[in-house]
């Protein structure tokens, strides 16, 4: 019987991970530069109401009351007031027109008190169209 002889085994055939690993890493940095953030601010569903078809024409946008809320009192329309001149102004106001938009802007380093005596007032005289802005000074 012949010998068959016994070859030594061939290396396996092996592939070399440092290359590959490079181009996943070179691919990986290309697509992280050239993506595009999305922009959120463009995909707000924002729906503003549409104008009423049966308003005039010619009406003119309310005049608007500033009330300023700070730590040493009032402002009305940027002219100074006490508690009971306010008072008398937001009465004033509510006679003419009780749908009149009040912008009152509160210092942040006024009392709370303050602005809920405000808010009193308002509710007091009426006026219900009432908008808050905080000051930052």
């Amino acid at each position: 019987m012949a010998r068959t002889r016994k070859r030594p085994d061939s290396p396996a055939a092996e592939l070399e991970m440092t290359p590959m690993i490079d181009v996943v890493f070179q691919l990986l940095i290309y697509f992280i530069v050239t993506t595009k953030p999305v922009d959120v601010i463009t995909n707000l569903d924002v729906f503003r109401p549409a104008p009423d078809p049966n308003a005039p024409k010619d009406q003119k946008p309310p005049n608007l009351v500033r009330v300023g809320v700070f730590q040493d009192g009032y402002t009305v329309n940027d002219v100074r007031a006490t508690p009971e001149r306010l008072d008398e102004a937001l009465a004033k106001v509510a006679s003419i027109d009780a749908g009149q938009t009040i912008m009152i802007t509160v210092s942040a380093v006024s009392d709370h008190g303050q602005l809920v005596e405000a808010l009193n007032l308002c509710a007091k005289n009426g006026l219900k169209s009432l908008s808050v802005v905080s000051a930052s000074n």
